[in-house]
């Protein structure tokens, strides 16, 4: 029995000093961290002091800035067609011609009636003149001068409705030509020599001119954007860039000229229309274009990465690497964002450098290692390619 108790306290005092050495051991090393914590690696940028347009983007659709889909106004007979498919066309350029037999026997029965008409009402005339003595004599009747009246008269009338009628016959006959309305580009040739075309009917459409110099471009922006837009159309500040989607092809002389005159309840969305000069024929219509208004320029604008900024409940914030490679937890101000740029009212200076990757393992005080930098691209700039992390 007192061997078992001399064993028990044998192996109690090893165990307390097994403890003792353990709770030395890890003093030591915590004390050890504490004197010197190793870098932490982080990726950093400069922050830089630009001029930053203020931009709204969209997606737009090319449209003729006019189009006729030109049609006959008369019925008749294709005797001529004098254009090609794709055609360059100007304003009164002939187009059509129809069979003009059928108008022009119209219009020389229109001339003959309107003839017949006058020789009548020159008679009529004459005899109201000649009975107008007798009845100044009281040689005729009241009742029979009044009859050569009322003829005179009403000859003169049918001589004014027959001239109307000719001048009808006339512009019946002149539709015959039928002509480019507007300048533009022809599309597809729709009927040809022999077809029967009819007035004015849907069914019937010639061709269709499409105006492509200039062109509009058509396109949709947020309701928050519009009185900024506004503004800037006042002020004679809004120019309008696109981008086709397919060639990359860009044009930068765009001119804001429509703003609708209502919001969208449904999308929250205004229609813009820009003109565009478009000398050259690149923009088409139908196709989808990037839109980009400029409604201004934040001039002398601190910029930095947006993921150097780390938002919270007590503001915004970013770390700023210091020149002993200590980092210090500073309050920014933000203005605005554009992309992967973010412009900065306050907190920082341009040419500090500010951490963009790694805060979640920084405290204010910590020593940071700036590794490769983040390539976050700068407004202004083009991306930068992202390096590998390991």
């Amino acid at each position: 029995m007192k061997q078992a108790s001399r064993s028990s306290l044998a192996l109690f005092a090893a165990a307390l000093l097994l403890a003792a050495l353990a709770a030395g051991c890890g003093g030591g090393s915590a004390a050890a961290r504490a004197g010197g914590a190793p870098a932490v690696p982080v990726q950093v940028a400069v922050a830089v002091q630009l001029d930053v347009p203020r931009r709204v983007e969209s997606i737009g659709t090319v449209q003729a800035q006019r189009s006729v889909s030109v049609k006959s106004q008369v019925d008749g007979i294709i005797a001529q067609v004098h254009f090609q498919e794709g055609q360059e066309v100007k304003a009164g350029d002939a187009l059509v011609t129809l069979d003009r037999r059928p108008f022009e026997n119209a219009l020389l029965q229109a001339r003959a009636a309107l003839a017949t008409a006058k020789a009548q009402a020159g008679q009529a005339a004459a005899d109201a003149e000649r009975y107008s003595h007798l009845d100044q004599q009281s040689a005729i009747s009241k009742e029979a001068y009044a009859q050569y009246l009322t003829k005179a008269e009403t000859t003169k009338a049918d001589v004014e409705s027959r001239a109307a009628a000719v001048a009808n016959a006339e512009l019946q006959f002149g539709y015959t030509e039928i002509k480019a309305p507007i300048s533009g580009r022809t599309g597809q040739r729709l009927l040809h020599e022999g077809a029967l075309v009819k007035a004015n009917d849907n069914n019937f459409t010639l061709v269709a001119i499409n105006q492509l110099a200039p062109i509009t471009v058509a396109y949709s922006v947020p309701e928050r954007t519009l009185d900024e837009i506004r503004a800037a159309a006042a002020a004679g500040q809004v120019t309008v860039t696109v981008t086709d989607r397919n060639t990359g092809i860009k044009r930068e002389n765009g001119r804001l000229e429509f703003i609708d005159n209502t919001v969208d309840p449904t999308t929250g969305m205004i229609t813009l229309k820009a003109l565009f000069p478009n000398e050259d024929q690149a923009l088409w219509p139908g196709r989808f274009v990037y839109v980009v208004t400029q409604t201004g320029i934040d001039t002398a604008a601190i910029v930095v990465p947006t993921t150097a900024v780390q938002n919270s409940q007590t503001g915004s914030s970013v770390y700023v690497l210091k020149p002993d490679s200590t980092v210090e937890l500073r309050p920014v101000k933000i203005a605005r964002t554009d992309h992967d740029s973010t412009l900065l009212a306050g907190g920082v200076k341009a040419g500090e450098t500010v951490v963009t990757d790694g805060q979640l393992r920084l405290l204010p005080g910590a020593k940071a290692e700036p590794r490769a930098p983040s390539g976050a691209p700068l407004a202004g700039e083009k991306p930068a390619a992202q390096p590998n992390k390991t």
